[in-house]
């Protein structure tokens, strides 16, 4: 039998020796006709065999050997940076538009879809990474980070090792970088997968957002599980309509953008989630929820103020849990992500074991404990379900008044600013409204469209400077009083027109209250 020490230094040897082979890979490149075979890109100019060395969307990042993909966008269309690609040394252009080259020996290939051309260069450029992982893709308006996170405890437990892209960052393994979006771009997320097929990764799991799918980053990739969440309201800047919403998730469920996941788990406590089960073929659904016809289900459920139980029960079988995650919709994000698990082969009983150790999510309900005599939490919610959700579930275990410290986003779904004002000042006893990346947009306009949820005997103060919102939050806290930081969550900054200035709700919450002990003004 091989030790552990020594079966680690062969997985070591065999990750570097796949690590050796792809820098070498990368080094030699590889043929564009190879690349474009079934891409729907037809050459139009030049050889078809130079040899491609990187695919790159931001003309800013060309380097010689580049593959350049001019993209269309919502504010700026790649074909205006052809010129600046070519002059950085691409090698060649993939382009909806026609253009002329000049004296220039690139190649152009014309794509009626460049981002589905992109997708399929990529999974093919990194040698088709997702084939050689149990692919797991978590979608839905709120939860997918906490989903996530549990998920990956789970599927470690046999000791695979697990990666994870989303929203608080990229978990390769052997390291970790800061997330850029939730979703990555088509070639950076096949970069990233293959990164975590190089360092022996079996397994993967990853956000997928609405804007992943219906800017086709995750089109072509086999998932292995498909995992769907909830649908409320958000991002209705960009779809529209909650009906254009839920048609951008279900394509990612229904495979209308490539293969189909294999397998499905799909949340029944959600009306959205009950539509996708109904279109689902039966046998490769697995149900979860606290709904009585849910194949998944949580009965008995108690809750605490550090902790939730509730007996699970699945195949007519039940298991005790036990949860250090607070709140009935933790509850259904832990329905979730064991749902991954047995659709994996998981064991079940090893799954939920491993919940005592689990550490929490950054900026998910997080505590900020400086020793006070009162609660603070900092959380991510940012949509008005998700903070009716983070409030119903306080007021339940806080036995002191609720106070809470929000804003809304500059440049986003005008509709969801008074929703949230509405679940702020009919749930909580006080809040604080203030900025929350109010980017390009006036400030006091968002303010005036958060003032329109105002319910009748809520008591609210707009606020313009966060920092200042949170200082008069604490400051009014008593003991047994719980402060909820809502929107930012594990976010370390605040956007204000182009400027990125840092700030961290959990940094400041943790200054001001020592500052508090201290006796100073805050």
């Amino acid at each position: 039998m091989v030790s552990t020490q020594k079966r680690r230094s062969i997985e070591g040897e065999l990750d570097r020796d796949r690590m050796e082979k792809t820098k070498k890979r990368k080094q030699e490149g590889r043929k564009l006709s190879a690349l474009l075979k079934k891409s729907g890109a037809k050459l139009k100019r030049g050889s078809a065999d130079p040899r491609v060395k990187r695919l790159v969307i931001d003309s800013r990042r060309v380097t010689p050997g580049s593959l350049f993909f001019a993209l269309p966008g919502l504010r700026k269309d790649g074909n205006a940076f052809v010129d600046e690609a070519l002059n950085r040394g691409a090698i060649g252009v993939v382009s909806n538009s026609p253009r002329k080259f000049g004296l220039s020996k690139a190649v152009f290939a014309q794509s009626d879809d460049p981002r589905l051309t992109l997708a399929k260069v990529a999974r093919r450029f990194f040698r088709k990474p997702d084939k050689d992982l149990d692919l797991v893709g978590i979608t839905g308006t709120n939860g997918k980070t906490t989903v996530a996170h549990l998920a990956k405890n789970f599927l470690s437990v046999d000791g695979a090792k697990t990666g994870c892209l989303g929203t608080v960052g990229y978990d390769l393994v052997e390291r970790v970088l800061p997330s850029f979006r939730t979703t990555p771009e088509a070639h950076e997320l096949c970069e990233l997968l293959s990164q975590m097929r190089d360092f022996g990764c079996e397994r993967a799991l990853m956000e997928v957002s609405s804007h992943g799918v219906d800017q086709l980053r995750v089109a072509e990739l086999r998932f292995k599980v498909g995992v769907f969440l909830n649908l409320t309201r958000d991002h209705l800047d960009y779809h529209g309509d909650m009906e254009s919403y839920f048609a951008v998730k279900r394509k990612f469920i229904n495979g209308e953008i490539g293969p189909p996941p294999k397998r499905l788990a799909i949340n029944v406590d959600d009306e959205y989630g009950r539509r996708l089960a109904s279109e689902s073929r039966e046998e490769s659904v697995l149900t979860f929820g606290l709904s009585d016809d849910a194949a998944l289900k949580a009965t008995d459920v108690e809750l605490a103020p550090n902790h939730s139980l509730f007996t699970l029960e699945y195949e007519g079988k039940r298991y005790l849990t036990r949860s250090p995650l607070i709140g009935k919709y933790n509850i259904s994000n832990t329905l979730a992500a064991l749902s991954t698990a047995i659709l994996l082969g998981l064991d079940i009983e090893k799954c939920i074991a491993s919940l005592e150790t689990f550490k929490g999510i950054p900026g998910r309900m997080e505590r900020v404990d400086q020793g006070q005599a009162f609660e603070v939490v900092v959380d991510y919610a940012h949509t008005g379900n998700a903070l009716e959700n983070a409030l119903r579930m306080l007021k339940e275990i806080t036995p002191g008044e609720l106070k809470v410290v929000f804003g809304c986003g500059g440049d986003r779904d005008p509709g969801k600013r008074s929703e949230m004002t509405r679940a702020a000042t009919s749930l909580a006893d006080f809040s604080w409204a203030t900025t929350d990346n109010p980017r390009s947009e006036a400030q006091e306009q968002i303010f005036d469209d958060m003032r329109e949820g105002i319910v009748e005997g809520g008591e609210i103060d707009f606020v313009l400077d966060r920092r200042r919102a949170i200082e008069l939050s604490l400051k009014s806290a008593q003991p047994g009083d719980c402060v909820l930081i809502a929107g930012k969550g594990h976010e370390p900054f605040q956007e204000f027109g182009d400027t990125v200035v840092p700030f961290d709700d959990r940094k400041v919450a943790r200054e001001l209250l020592d500052s508090i002990k201290l006796g100073e003004r805050i």
